[in-house]
């Protein structure tokens, strides 16, 4: 029972989050509160056990994507452009309706899903087994997480690490081209000023 409230205060603190980061317009704010996002996602993955998942979460939803997204911030303005307010209300209006039909999808959808810890889970009899017996014994890999990590979901690692470094390597690419459209400007800065009606 402890769990479960732990849980639900949990899932309200995320929600609060999300309607911070929807009611604010300061990017900074909205990249430190998307970090702890990820912190608390963190926290609950600890809670139902998965450790594993929850130090994948830390470092990367919350350590290395707020990096690569405050270093992306160095050459951006420190606010979002408000678009139409017409344009707004209707993207809210078909936010809120996909919103509310997956949410009630997957809440039917959760129903049919097995208690939290249940033996008789089909995750539990029949991949479960295996892996614990052919662990040290096929594989000769004492950890079992190490073995569902890196032998049979070793091509699903290895996709998150190119997913991750494909972002880093995208945001090192902008942060060069700011850095050197920045240095045309400081060498030329003639070209910048522009000319405008009052000047000779």
């Amino acid at each position: 029972m402890t769990g479960l409230m732990v849980n639900i205060c949990l899932l309200a603190l995320l929600v609060v989050i999300v309607v911070m980061v929807m009611r604010t317009h300061r990017l900074f704010a909205v990249v430190v509160l998307s970090g702890a996002y990820s912190l608390i996602c963190a926290v609950i993955f600890v809670n139902l056990d998965a450790v594993d998942v929850a130090f994948t979460e830390a470092a990367v939803g919350a350590g290395i994507s707020t990096v690569l997204f405050l270093a992306a911030m160095a050459v951006l303005p420190g606010t979002e452009k408000q678009p139409p307010r017409a344009h707004t209300l209707t993207s809210n209006l078909a936010g809120l309706v996909i919103v509310v039909i997956v949410g009630g999808v997957l809440m039917l959808a959760a129903f049919d899903l097995p208690a939290v810890g249940d033996p008789n889970a089909p995750a539990q009899v029949h991949v479960a087994p295996r892996y614990l017996v052919e662990s040290d014994e096929v594989l000769h890999i004492p950890n079992v997480v190490t073995t569902v990590l890196a032998s049979y979901r070793g091509f699903d690692t290895l996709g998150e690490t190119i997913v991750v470094f494909t972002a880093g390597l995208g945001v090192f690419l902008l942060l060069c081209g700011a850095t050197r459209t920045a240095r045309r400007r400081m060498a030329r800065p003639e070209q910048d000023q522009g000319s405008g009606p009052y000047e000779g």
